[in-house]
């Protein structure tokens, strides 16, 4: 028999969800999370909470949200006509994390439940979310370990959700008008309700658990590198490709925006700072022309396998 959907121990799990990860951020940092508590006069508010101008993260932004209204915005039925005019509910955990270092990657993750009830039809739902990654100067290591990290968080519901949130994130996270990757992806799911709520609920949750265990990892290995001016100047550089994608792609941005939320709680995934330059290339040979070879889709832990296997010097 299915289990009916808990949006009260969906609310439960992204509270503590929430409290955990600005916690352990707060760890890594010494600093500490600023509290913003917001309403929306449709309907629904949430929490956004913000850490500035840490000694690691120049910006980390962790916002809770639960919102509700009467109708569904145009970038929530665009591939969904059917709900069209259906109230919906909509509750869920995003953050975006931009570290101070640039050899430590940027992040994001996001873990929602969204509900709709179509006039004279059942009421439809769904779970959706993952986490991605984007490097500035990317290292071997950390782009093996943050895949076989989400590769665990899928194990448990079968050996077919990693490869195909994966590439869900490969084809979600892309600059259709750079024809680059936003980062070296992660997973990235959405209208999910295979096999009923109870599975779904527990995906939503290995995901949002998984992230500090991909995460924090990476963040120790790299906050503490040496970098100078040059490297400091790419990582702003670079940080334009991720306000390029939330502004022009990123359908939360819209759905928010259209949906008439707050607007500081919506962009607080942007970087603190960022600049642009016309017709820049960098050096051929350099650690900066190196990231090319990373915005593309790859299949990271098949070649990492490959590599092994062909080395046998290189197994444990």
């Amino acid at each position: 028999m299915s289990v009916a959907p808990d949006i009260e121990a969906v609310q439960d799990y992204l509270l503590d969800l929430q409290q955990r990860i600005c916690a352990a951020l707060e760890n890594v940092d010494g600093g500490r999370f600023g509290n913003d508590t917001w309403e929306r006069a449709e309907g629904g508010g949430g929490n956004s909470r913000v850490l500035r101008e840490g000694v690691v993260f120049e910006q980390a932004g962790v916002g809770l949200s639960d919102v509700r209204g009467a109708t569904l915005p145009p970038s929530a039925t665009a591939h969904r006509p059917e709900l069209a005019g259906a109230p919906w509910r909509a509750i869920g955990l995003s953050l975006v994390v931009h570290p101070r270092n640039p050899y430590a990657p940027t992040s994001h993750m996001n873990v929602r439940y969204f509900a709709a009830h179509p006039k004279n039809t059942e009421r439809v739902w769904w779970f959706g979310g993952g986490f991605d990654l984007t490097p500035f100067y990317p290292f071997d290591e950390d782009v093996l370990h943050w895949h076989r990290t989400a590769r665990a968080a899928c194990a448990p519901f079968g050996a077919k959700l990693y490869p195909r949130f994966k590439r869900g994130c490969d084809e979600y996270f892309f600059l259709k008008h750079r024809n680059e990757a936003r980062g070296i992806g992660g997973l990235f799911f959405d209208d999910f309700r295979d096999g009923g709520f109870e599975r779904g609920f527990g995906l939503m949750q290995a995901v949002g658990n998984g992230f500090l265990d991909a995460y924090l990892p990476i963040v120790e290995r790299r906050k503490d590198t040496p970098f100078g001016k040059r490297e400091r100047e790419f990582q702003l550089y670079r940080r334009g490709r991720y306000v390029e994608f939330n502004l022009l792609w990123d359908r939360g941005t819209l759905f928010g925006l259209q949906s008439g939320g707050r607007t500081e709680s919506i962009l607080m995934s942007m970087p603190p700072r960022v600049r642009w330059e016309v017709g820049y290339a960098p050096e051929p040979g350099s650690a900066e022309a190196k990231l090319a070879d990373y915005l593309r889709p790859r299949d990271w832990l098949d070649e990492a396998d490959e590599a092994t296997n062909k080395n046998p010097a290189n197994q444990g």
